[in-house]
């Protein structure tokens, strides 16, 4: 899944050693804030593992559109939803973009005198009902 927003708070980073396994681990969670009209929505996610953090280095202010996987866990008879991101990058642009001073913009390509632009294509697919058919569908 993928969400777009602005990166509001950057929370303390959490870590500890596995007991299976011995291994230190790091884990530091965020909160985006997605624009949704007069009411924002926001959501914490999770970075799991120091170099992903590193890598990914995440600040407050920042736009930035974030994938994520969503699970659920089981603890003493509670679950818990935990939402981690695997990639973050830069939103990508959906709002046009502002002119830049001494560059003429792009003009939309005009169709050509004569073109069937007006004209209603024939719908793909479109069978033939005679002979032979044993569709009995009405188109």
């Amino acid at each position: 899944m993928e969400l777009e927003g602005k990166i509001i708070q950057v929370l303390e980073a959490r870590g500890g050693t596995s007991a299976r396994t011995g291994t230190p681990w790091k884990v530091q969670s965020y909160v985006l804030e997605v624009p949704n009209g007069q009411y924002p929505r926001r959501m914490m996610f999770e970075v799991f593992g120091e170099d992903k953090i590193a890598a990914m280095n995440i600040q407050v202010g920042q736009e930035l559109k974030v994938s994520f996987d969503i699970d659920a866990h089981e603890y003493q008879g509670r679950w818990f939803n935990s939402i981690r991101a695997w990639k973050v990058e830069p939103p990508t642009a959906t709002a046009p973009v502002a002119e830049t001073p001494g560059v003429a913009p792009v003009a939309a390509p005009q169709q050509a005198a004569g073109s069937f632009a007006s004209e209603t294509p024939a719908a793909p697919f479109e069978a033939e009902a005679g002979e032979g058919s044993t569709d009995d569908l009405p188109f």
